[in-house]
């Protein structure tokens, strides 16, 4: 219900023209998913693949059709006997001439045995549905995925412009000091232009940066499916807690058994397997049990002919043997096998790829934490540096050029910290991803 109301609001402010709203990663990944075009794309596939399997199956079961004609018929003499004096002074109609046929009948037909064809295009039918929402359900998972990282990405851009901008400003204080010290004779001309040189680059930095959020505040609505310039106000903001994930050969295991493409590809080669049972089919005599039932004016069964409506009905047995057809049945069988065989290496080349796509994201999962924790001690590094340098250049203690090392060093190392811990999160959701888990 709270989703459902959150939606609400979101649709209600954007037809109201209003462009701005702010955003948890959860909320960002329902909205989304309900605005994908692509992943409404998968899911009518899957909806498809539902009514074609529904269709196959209903050959199974008894079909029930109705026909009907109406036909006017030239004049003909009709069929008399007669005369035969003394017998017959005169002639005696048998079967007159009528000129208007009506004829209705229904048929039942119910089919006995095809050959284990028909019982195997449900199988393959079935099994191509369920691959369909295993594709759907890898599609949706993917963008998930997609949300996350323009997210995250929007996340890190903003972060980085905040971080020049503070270093803009820093640099800005540092220039007025040393302003004021060439104005004393403590400097020279030369330090004051390296400052203005270093403000000049954190400025351009700062332009790019500002750039930088406009294109991934683009991206990520694109990504939801809103109006791209829709004003997000992040909610979420990264608190680091690393899982603890199980060992490598534990996940590769469950990669086999939970991805929803494994269980895809698994289900496209029992669908081959189906299909070449079903292209034998024609190898066995097929076997039908028909009913008609007639309502005819005239009914041409019932002797002397009238005109009028009368019923019959007929029950047979149908059986028929391809005995000869220029090897299509073994053309059709040599084709499912073949797509057969395709159907199972992609699934042996899947396989070879899951194993490789966990085993990668594994690795790049202990990278960044790593990582995280050697920047989150370059931060606090940088930030004491940056204090003890600016106290001594106060002082007189450190030259121009030591204090704008330390400005530079400590925007590296902000930036550096961000880029990790963003990393990190990105890498946790792709082994999560890679792994089915997501």
């Amino acid at each position: 219900m709270k989703k459902i109301f959150f939606l609400f609001m979101v649709f209600s402010a954007a037809a109201f023209g209003q462009q701005k709203m702010s955003l948890t990663v959860d909320q960002a990944v329902a909205i989304g998913l309900e605005n994908s075009k692509a992943l409404h794309s998968s899911q009518m596939r899957v909806q498809y693949a539902d009514a074609k399997s529904s269709e196959v199956s209903a050959q199974q079961y008894p079909s029930l059709k109705f026909g009907g004609s109406y036909t006017r018929l030239s004049e003909v003499p009709p069929f008399e006997i007669g005369p035969i004096p003394p017998i017959l002074p005169t002639a005696v109609t048998v079967s007159p001439s009528l000129l208007n046929s009506y004829n209705m009948r229904v048929t039942v037909q119910q089919p006995l045995f095809t050959g284990f064809r028909l019982q195997s295009s449900v199988n393959a039918a079935d099994y191509s549905a369920e691959a369909s929402a295993q594709d759907y359900t890898k599609d949706k998972s993917d963008l998930v995925y997609n949300v996350k990282n323009a997210y995250w990405s929007l996340f890190k851009a903003r972060q980085f412009e905040k971080f020049l901008g503070e270093t803009v400003a820093q640099i800005q204080a540092h220039l007025t000091d040393v302003q004021n010290m060439f104005q004393q004779g403590l400097v020279t001309k030369n330090e004051v232009l390296k400052v203005q040189v270093q403000l000049s680059n954190a400025q351009l930095m700062h332009i790019d940066a500002k750039n930088t959020v406009q294109l991934a505040r683009i991206g990520l609505n694109n990504t939801l499916g809103i109006v791209l310039d829709t004003e997000i106000d992040l909610a979420t903001d990264i608190k680091h807690s690393p899982k603890e994930f199980q060992p490598l050969e534990v996940l590769i295991q469950t990669a086999m058994e939970n991805r929803p493409d494994m269980k895809a590809m698994d289900l496209r080669v029992k669908a081959g397997e189906a299909g070449v049972t079903a292209a034998k089919g024609n190898w066995f005599p097929q076997l039908y049990l028909l009913g008609n039932y007639y309502y005819a004016r005239p009914n041409q069964r019932i002797f002397p002919t009238k005109d009028e409506f009368r019923d019959t009905w007929d029950v047979s047995l149908s059986v028929s043997l391809d005995i000869w057809n220029w090897g299509t049945t073994i053309h059709q069988t040599s084709q499912a096998r073949a797509q057969l065989e395709q159907a199972r290496d992609g699934l042996a080349q899947l396989r070879d790829g899951v194993t490789f796509d966990v085993t990668q994201n594994y690795l790049n999962v202990r990278q960044q934490k790593e990582k995280v924790s050697v920047a989150e001690q370059g931060v606090a590094q940088a930030e004491e540096n940056f204090r003890v340098t600016s106290e001594k250049f106060k002082a007189g203690l450190a030259s121009n050029s030591d204090l704008l090392d330390a400005e530079t060093a400590l925007l590296q190392a902000r930036t550096n910290h961000t880029q990790t811990i963003v990393d990190y999160e990105l890498a946790e959701a792709r082994l999560e991803k890679a792994v089915g888990n997501q």
